[in-house]
């Protein structure tokens, strides 16, 4: 039954990939048709093809790689500045010339004497930039969407009033949890007051010491301000009111650091021993968009470093250092925590379907913030190809100078193939990772 969950935890995962890419292309694709630009291409993944339709002048298909996708517009690179629109020089003068002639010359052959004014590199700036703008912002109305279910929709787990856990004994430097022995006794601690004063899981605090309580903040406030010693404690058990009586006692606590380490400290402090349960809370849908900002803030992050990020990767995977939790996960590994969320037996299946769907909001952000790095092949190169040649024809025209024409976007292929080949690395580098070094729950 696992593995049937796990199956279905990566076939959901790599539906939702297929799903955002699809619809990454398909925003590259209306707007491309409704300007008029011939599409002969519409294909979800690379390599082999798996399935493919005629409809008109497209094809449409799926490849069997689903790590991507493209749309195949007539046009996309313009003629060769000073060179005849409808020739081609016969010889080239170095290894990236014949590059360029090449990649023109291909270009060029799809173009039909129907299509002439039919060509990606003819429209004006403000359509190409439409066009090459669209897939990245459907991913971000697919993450929009998809954080507006999860926030909105099924909301976020938030502390509660009623408690989810009694501590047995009060903590130590050698027992920081609190646990009790095998016998079920203290050993050398003592229990806690929670434990003595008989308050159970799932008991909600509705007064403590004199003081209406409705939030866990107000429950942490009351304790920390109480005099040690008996205090009177109301809850709803059940839907009945109950007063018990807790010895409400003042411990000298261990303090940790933020990565749960023993600092060799204490803090004396009120101590009662529980700690809250959690409920899921609906979000309004304003605070959706300040979530988004704040997610694309560590993933611009994330991207800045990722030559670093892959640097330590493979540090990782050849050492016995462990993988950092936070570090790059490609599409194996993400599907293989998928399949384990969806496995798990005593989770929510809510808890569960917020979890792939934060995860999905969170790759179509990716995908949205990487496609704008203005470089090609990524969408961000062709619109920066686009604004800088806005600026040159504006520059021309304020100093009465011929327009200069398209910018030449086939002079950038070395570029483009040395990008390319860098992006097929670092996702070799991280499937291998994933592959032999995985990231698991728990971690």
């Amino acid at each position: 039954m696992t593995l049937l969950l796990e199956m279905l935890g990566w076939l959901i995962f790599l539906l939702g990939v297929g799903i955002s890419i699809g619809l990454h292309e398909v925003g590259h694709l209306l707007p491309a048709k409704k300007f008029g630009v011939k599409v002969t291409q519409y294909m979800v993944g690379f390599g082999p093809t798996a399935w493919s339709r005629a409809r008109g002048e497209t094809e449409y298909g799926v490849k069997w790689i689903p790590l991507g996708g493209y749309i195949r517009m007539v046009g996309m690179y313009p003629p060769a500045p000073g060179a005849d629109p409808t020739m081609l020089r016969a010889s080239s003068t170095g290894r990236f010339a014949t590059l360029i002639d090449d990649a023109r010359r291909q270009a060029f052959e799809e173009i039909t004497p129907a299509d002439v004014d039919r060509v990606f590199y003819k429209l004006p700036v403000r359509k190409r930039i439409v066009i090459m703008l669209g897939g990245p912002a459907m991913n971000l109305v697919l993450a929009f969407v998809l954080f507006t279910i999860v926030l909105s929709v099924i909301g976020t787990p938030q502390v509660t009033n009623t408690i989810g856990r009694v501590v047995a004994c009060a903590p130590t430097a050698t027992n920081l949890a609190g646990s009790a022995s095998a016998d079920g006794t203290c050993a050398a601690s003592t229990p806690t007051p929670a434990s003595v004063g008989g308050v159970l899981v799932g008991d909600t605090i509705v007064r403590f010491d004199g003081q209406d309580i409705s939030s866990w903040d107000e429950v942490q406030a009351a304790i920390a301000a109480a005099v040690p010693g008996p205090v009177a404690i109301v809850v709803d058990r059940g839907g009945v009111q109950e007063t018990l009586t807790v010895p409400l006692a003042r411990v000298d606590i261990p303090v940790t650091d933020d990565q749960g380490q023993l600092t060799g400290v204490t803090a004396a402090r009120n101590f009662l021993g529980v700690s809250p349960a959690f409920a899921r809370q609906a979000q309004s849908v304003a605070v959706v968009p300040g979530y988004i900002w704040d997610t694309s803030v560590h993933a611009v992050a994330t991207i800045a470093t990722l030559p670093m990020r892959v640097v330590d990767l493979v540090r990782q995977v050849v050492t016995d250092e462990p993988r950092d939790p936070n570090g790059i996960v490609g599409p194996v590994g993400v599907g293989r925590i998928t399949g384990e969320v969806v496995a798990l037996a005593d989770t929510p299946v809510l808890d569960k379907a917020a979890f792939v769907l934060g995860l999905l909001a969170g790759l179509n952000l990716f995908l949205f913030l990487f496609n704008l790095v203005p470089l090609l092949p990524l969408d961000g190169g062709h619109v920066a190809g686009a604004i800088w040649e806005s600026i040159k024809r504006g520059w021309a025209r304020l100093r009465s100078r011929p327009d200069p024409g398209p910018v030449d976007t086939a002079k950038a292929l070395p570029l483009t193939y040395a990008m390319s080949i860098a992006l097929v690395l670092v996702g070799g580098i991280v499937l291998i990772a994933d592959l032999v070094d995985p990231l698991r729950l728990g971690g």
